[in-house]
């Protein structure tokens, strides 16, 4: 009798294991892996009741002030890597996130009263 497995086969699109397959390369991830980040990811999007705009906006917003944060000199891919992980271990990205959502919510509600 084989052991019980914490896996389970899904069927994917070839197209997104491909996709997933070039993302992982350079972060030194498995497809597997990178797929698994990617949910992740949505479920914490989706879990903060989020729109995909809404998240790509919130994070344009955090990148554009993490750019003008950072002293002039540009920093290593390992630095940004090193600070976004940080910020999202710390729960600040989050935070951010959340706080841009309700600035825009509170900015629709104004432009809609007017």
């Amino acid at each position: 009798m084989a052991a019980p497995s914490n896996f389970a086969s899904v069927k994917l699109p070839t197209a997104l294991v491909e996709q997933a397959r070039e993302a992982a390369q350079p972060l030194r991830r498995s497809a597997a892996g990178q797929i698994e980040y990617w949910a992740t990811l949505g479920r914490v999007i989706e879990h903060a009741g989020l729109t995909v705009q809404e998240a790509r906006a919130a994070i344009e917003a955090y990148e554009a002030a993490t750019r003008q944060a950072r002293a002039p000199a540009p920093d290593s891919l390992d630095a940004l890597k090193q600070r976004v992980l940080a910020a999202s271990t710390d729960g600040s990205l989050q935070a951010r996130i959340r706080t841009i959502v309700e600035e825009n919510r509170q900015q629709a509600v104004q432009r809609a009263a007017t």
